[in-house]
């Protein structure tokens, strides 16, 4: 394949979960013609320094791409931060990326698949994003393609392109004036009511999130992200050490699938998938009372109480 997308990974103070995902990348074929790209975030407290070195050692001794250039922050920037500005950072020289974190298991033709799909729908400025999660949700067997199409995102292994990353509005510039519109509230939750939650949240001050604004961003450019209907990754990312997810995530596990991935140039929405899509990402009665919670600033003291009990 021919100029294959450079990757840039995200990595914190994971080392053990940093040294899976690269062995997993590196069994991808395509990985020794990719330009690999890591960006280390610095330690938020001397707590977290040991196991951010740790994790450095790991990437200063990684090797099996066609180049490897790591960057590593003096300065704790948080996820977001560090997405954002390394996300813009190499797709402004190379036009295109596929973005990893460090809590992703990939398959052998992950790779494959997302270059693949970063080819076909270079310039179907419907196309938001690609990635290679596949949630585990009902298909209907009577469905022919191996991929579909869905309204929101997922920060799970993507890919995008300059000339969308480019519209991204990271500000929610007229967050107050969609919030006014009870049709526009309702069309954004048709990818999971979740979406609205964590919206209002980062509005709020009280989410430090890239991926929510990237969804809302989506949502008002109207475009859709390339779902396949067999995962090529698996995140192992929730409980200890997780950034944002303390839960075990056994929602989100699923299998991981080394098919081949057939590309349909012209998808449609199938209304069943979206059915299934929406129910799967919508809030439980646990989600509720989390986003409760964050909202009324009592989140970090459920944790600890939760912390306290299992001793």
């Amino acid at each position: 394949m021919k100029n294959p997308a450079p990757i840039a990974l995200f990595v914190y103070n994971r080392p053990e979960e940093t040294a899976g995902l690269l062995k997993s990348l590196k069994r991808n074929k395509l990985a020794e013609v990719s330009s690999l790209f890591i960006f280390s975030d610095a330690p938020k407290s001397s707590e977290q320094r040991e196991n951010v070195n740790k994790t450095r050692t790991i990437i200063n001794h990684t090797s099996g791409f066609k180049n490897i250039e790591i960057f590593e922050s003096t300065e704790n920037k948080g996820l977001a931060r560090s997405i954002i500005e390394g996300v813009t950072q190499i797709i402004d020289k190379y036009g295109k990326i596929i973005v990893l974190e460090d809590d992703l298991i990939l398959s052998g033709n992950f790779l494959e698949y997302m270059n693949g799909a970063l080819n076909l729908y270079e310039n179907n400025k419907s196309i938001w994003t690609v990635t290679g999660y596949g949630p585990p949700i009902e298909i209907d067997k009577s469905y022919q393609h191996d991929i579909y199409l869905s309204y929101r995102g997922c920060s799970w292994g993507w890919g995008t392109w300059k000339n969308r990353w480019e519209k991204h509005d990271w500000n929610l510039s007229d967050y107050e004036d969609f919030i006014a519109h009870p049709d526009s509230v309702k069309a954004f939750q048709k990818g999971g009511n979740d979406l609205l939650k964590m919206l209002e949240l980062q509005a709020l001050g009280k989410l430090d999130s890239w991926a929510i604004r990237s969804c809302y961003s989506q949502f008002k450019q109207g475009m859709y992200t390339i779902y396949p209907v067999n995962s090529k990754l698996q995140n192992i990312g929730f409980g200890i050490n997780s950034t944002h997810c303390t839960s075990s995530g056994s929602k989100y596990k699923t299998d991981l699938y080394e098919n081949k991935v057939v590309l349909s140039e012209n998808l449609e929405l199938n209304n069943k998938i979206l059915y299934e899509f929406k129910k799967y990402y919508d809030l439980d009665f646990i989600g509720k009372i989390g986003y409760f919670l964050k909202k009324h600033n009592l989140y970090k003291y459920f944790k600890w109480t939760k912390s306290y009990l299992r001793k």
